[in-house]
């Protein structure tokens, strides 16, 4: 594997490094067009957003939903009076229309459920159901059977013929978001995946100053990025909500080994080495310092897959698979394409590195420590529990929409299920005792502000008896079993099950002006529903399963962080063999991703599960810089002044894989997908300050003072 080029021939002639080279990049031209025939780019979506159907937190909906069968629910806001005609009949026809779409179970609207559309106003049910927010705006609430792309889209087509009318109308809905939500992240895979590896591509050009070794690091990134895609789909890993942009994490990860293996040979060619002995040296001597980077990066990706979402283990697996593949392509693709190249130019990086990046820079060492300690004072300040309309950017006119539906009756739904407390004579919620608890905890859970609409068995049994004199005669028992028969579509046992000793309420909450986080909020309200009297024994739904990816964001960056962390500070010392050496490395690795989250907080950015992942990659990346640093040191330990000759070698590949990174990454933040946006700028950010304490922090923490103190021979 590290030998020297040429290679040999079956026949025992030497095969030209140029031939080689011709047939790397024709070779990875045919696993590109492969991949793109067999693999699936399109982002995948799950319809509880961000779970999957097997994941733990979804245990509890599954209850749910087994107690109290209901799909998935499209919401339609439209303006206009119940008083004008042409309003109505406009509802009316979008109603029927929407009715018609294979996959709806039912359409509910002002011409659809109320006895009269001027009679909603005073109706206990149908006004929380259909005007929540006041008689100025109404919705239509579609019931779908199996939500997907192509519903959502026949349900928006009708929409748009609704608005060609002159009329206003917004939609809403789980289906509806995760669906833009997929549409955001296919535009940004499709444009700015793109854009930002053509960038990639010219920095590497100015960089490197040649076409040869500019194709072979290209062909070595093409290669690791279409072998991931098509180990993941023999794995049956679709492309998520965090694997997106996985192509350009891969092509980083294989551009930072390139890069570094760039550099040795670079400076074994300027010290009167051939191309070829300087590719088969550079690959012998670079390749431990490369193996611990991905050692690292591994395993800090496989402590992902302990994580209870499935994206962060969708993440987990693909990121593993990408970092082993990265290394492997870099080492056998690129060293071929530098055997091959002309004597290496000056790098235009090069000569600030040799005048500005010097262990002696204890201020610029001084000052990168105080800004990134200044920064993570911002980590307590951190939003990892950000509302789902954060996801659209402020502003647009969906976003808008989105607000305008959240503000009347809320979007985000939540259901509680409740009992009767243990020990209580009659477990029925059908007796006249247990409808007054639940009328309470109705009462006390309309007035909490971040509720929006709440609808339970207690404002239909209110509804039935104002619609029929007859049934305001019959015991609350009588009428839920009347409501309970097919006549009136089974509606009871929306809200309580069929042996009355489960109740629902089913809550829609407000998200565009939440401050306090939706746990806080969860155990609020279910501690009201106690007041009433009444024992809430399952939460679910969006609103909670947006609580508790909250938490595992913290915990899994958490987790992963630390794992990097305690496997970093042994692979220091494997590398350096130098305990101050570790020591300062070890001291220096934090400060990237404490730079980057406190920035967030700082800012008040939201941290959301897509943001959450820049600092795993911008730690990456550091990791990469201060290892081959230290291992540069470490060859040059001979030397009177071993740290200023590592930074005259490597800092040049440092500052380069910074430039190159942080400018390629810039170009997410013209996404009009603020997660993206988000997440480019963390990783800018990140690889900024990565280089920063590689090329100032460690070389001044690693240098004894008695060094510090002595001018070394050689240096400026």
């Amino acid at each position: 594997m590290f030998g020297a080029f040429p290679v040999p021939s079956p026949s025992g002639r030497p095969v030209p490094a140029q031939r080689t080279t011709l047939w790397l990049v024709l070779g990875t031209a045919a696993l590109l067009a492969f991949t793109l025939f067999f693999v699936d780019l399109k982002p995948r979506v799950e319809g509880d957003f961000f779970f999957a159907t097997d994941d733990p937190q979804l245990a509890t909906a599954g209850r749910i939903a087994e107690l109290f069968p209901a799909g998935d629910q499209v919401l339609i806001r439209t303006v206009g009076s119940v008083e004008n005609a042409e309003h109505l009949e406009r509802i009316e026809a979008l109603s029927e229309e929407l009715a018609g779409l294979a996959g709806v179970t039912g359409v509910r609207s002002l011409s659809r459920g109320p006895r009269a559309p001027e009679a909603v106003a005073d109706s206990p049910f149908w006004s929380r159901l259909l005007t929540p927010g006041g008689p100025g705006a109404s919705l239509l609430v579609v019931s779908l059977d199996s939500p997907g792309s192509a519903l959502v889209t026949r349900i928006e087509e009708a929409v748009r013929g609704f608005r060609s009318e002159g009329m206003e109308a917004e939609i809403s809905g789980v289906p509806y978001v995760v669906e833009q939500v997929r549409r955001a992240l296919l535009r940004d895979l499709a444009v700015f995946s793109s854009a930002a590896l053509l960038l990639f591509a010219a920095l590497l050009g100015w960089l490197f100053r040649s076409l040869r070794r500019l194709a072979g690091t290209l062909t070595a990134c093409t290669a690791a990025c279409a072998g991931t895609l098509l180990i993941l789909r023999a794995a049956a890993v679709p492309i998520g909500l965090l694997t997106a942009n996985l192509v350009t994490l891969v092509f980083v990860l294989t551009l930072s080994h390139s890069i570094f293996l760039n550099a040795r040979w670079a400076t074994l060619a300027n010290q009167g080495r051939s191309p070829q002995e300087a590719a088969a040296e550079a690959r012998r001597s670079v390749f431990g310092a490369s193996f611990w980077c991905m050692i690292t990066t591994l395993l800090g990706f496989l402590s992902l897959l302990t994580a209870s979402a499935k994206p962060l283990q969708e993440l987990g697996l693909a990121g593993a698979v990408g970092a082993t593949l990265a290394i492997a392509a870099a080492y056998l693709i690129f060293p071929p394409f530098l055997a091959a190249a002309a004597p290496p130019r000056q790098a235009p990086e090069g000569n600030f590195a040799r005048r500005r990046i010097r262990p002696r820079s204890w201020l610029a060492a001084a000052a990168v420590i105080v800004l990134c300690l200044g920064l993570g004072l911002g980590v307590p300040r951190l939003a990892t529990d950000p509302p789902l309309l954060s996801y659209f950017q402020q502003g647009s006119p969906l976003r808008d929409g989105l607000e305008a539906i959240d503000r009347d009756g809320g979007s985000s739904p939540l259901s509680i299920v409740v009992t009767l407390p243990e020990g209580s004579e009659d477990p029925r919620l059908d007796t006249d005792l247990a409808m007054a608890r639940l009328i309470a905890a109705q009462q006390a859970l309309e007035k909490d502000p971040a509720v929006g609409s709440v609808l339970s068995a207690a404002p239909l049994l209110a509804e039935a008896r104002l619609t029929s004199p007859f049934a305001a005669l019959l015991p609350p028992k009588a009428l839920l079993d009347l409501l309970s028969t097919d006549s009136y579509e089974r509606v009871a046992l929306s809200f309580l099950t069929a042996e009355r000793e489960r109740g629902l309420f089913f809550l829609r909450m407000r998200e565009s002006e939440r401050e306090e986080e939706r746990r806080a909020v969860i155990d609020r309200l279910t501690e009201r529903v106690r007041g009433a009297e009444l024992e809430p024994i399952l939460v679910g739904g969006l609103y909670d399963l947006q609580a508790q990816l909250s938490t595992l964001v913290r915990s899994s960056l958490l987790r992963s962080l630390l794992v990097l962390f305690g496997l970093f500070s042994v692979i220091a010392w494997a590398v350096s063999r130098n305990l101050r050496t570790t020591l300062a490395m070890a001291a220096s690795l934090p400060l990237v991703p404490l730079a980057v989250v406190g920035a967030f907080g700082w800012l008040g950015l939201p941290f959301d599960i897509i943001s959450s992942t820049a600092p795993t990659v911008a730690l990456g990346l550091g990791v990469d810089s201060l290892i081959h640093l230290a291992a540069a040191a470490r060859r040059s330990a001979m030397s009177d002044a071993p740290w200023i000759e590592a930074l005259r070698g490597t800092g040049p590949a440092i500052l380069g894989a910074a430039l190159v990174v942080a400018t390629g990454f810039t170009i997410f933040l013209a996404s009009s997908f603020p997660p993206t946006q988000r997440f480019g700028s963390a990783v800018v950010l990140g690889t900024l300050v990565a280089a920063a304490v590689a090329l100032w922090v460690l070389p001044r923490l690693a240098v004894p003072l008695s060094s510090r103190r002595r001018r070394p021979t050689g240096a400026r």
